[in-house]
């Protein structure tokens, strides 16, 4: 993890940190609502577990039959192909520029340093839900045994730990504004 934090903050310089700033911004402003609307529309509009924070296992079921075999079709399209690339583009954003303003709030040595990596366990505990929800979805009306209530896991752990990262992008531009007028 050391290594991987190290690795990411070598690379997180003014250039990366802005691309990535954009490159989530145009995306979260003209990506997301229209496959939004699509997911929503293709699913029936019910809820959807890898936008809720906390379900059980006999909710995922209920979505999955809410879904309907098309709106199953459409999830699991959804998530094998946008909910591939757009974790990249949140995580590229998040550990960049939790990187690029932590390496100026913070001394280099400092712990503070490692939590660049909140965004990428983010990251993987997304995937896992969407593999998870994914099999669950595939499956129907099978039971899928232990990757369903693995769905239940890492859905509210994704949202810690991506909530947590948006946290740590905060406390770092508060932390690089009081460096800023402390050293006035």
């Amino acid at each position: 993890m050391a290594r991987a934090s190290r690795w990411i903050r070598e690379r997180s310089k003014t250039p990366v940190a802005v691309a990535a700033l954009i490159i989530f911004m145009v995306t979260v402003i003209f990506v997301l609502p229209g496959q939004s609307a699509n997911a929503s529309a293709e699913t029936g509009g019910g809820d959807s577990p890898d936008l809720s924070f906390r379900y059980t296992v006999n909710d995922l079921y209920r979505m999955a039959e809410a879904f309907g075999p098309e709106g199953r079709s459409a999830y699991i399209r959804a998530r094998l192909t946008f909910d591939v690339v757009w974790p990249i583009v949140y995580t590229l954003f998040l550990a960049s520029m939790t990187s690029w303003l932590f390496s100026r709030g913070f001394p280099a040595d400092s712990r503070w340093q490692s939590l660049n990596m909140v965004p990428v366990i983010g990251l993987a505990l997304d995937y896992l839900e969407n593999l998870s929800t994914v099999a669950v979805m595939w499956r129907y009306p099978l039971r899928t045994p232990v990757v369903d209530h693995a769905a239940t896991v890492f859905t509210p752990l994704k949202w810690v730990f991506i909530g947590g990262s948006f946290i740590l992008v905060i406390v770092g531009v508060l932390r690089l504004i009081w460096e800023k007028v402390s050293s006035r």
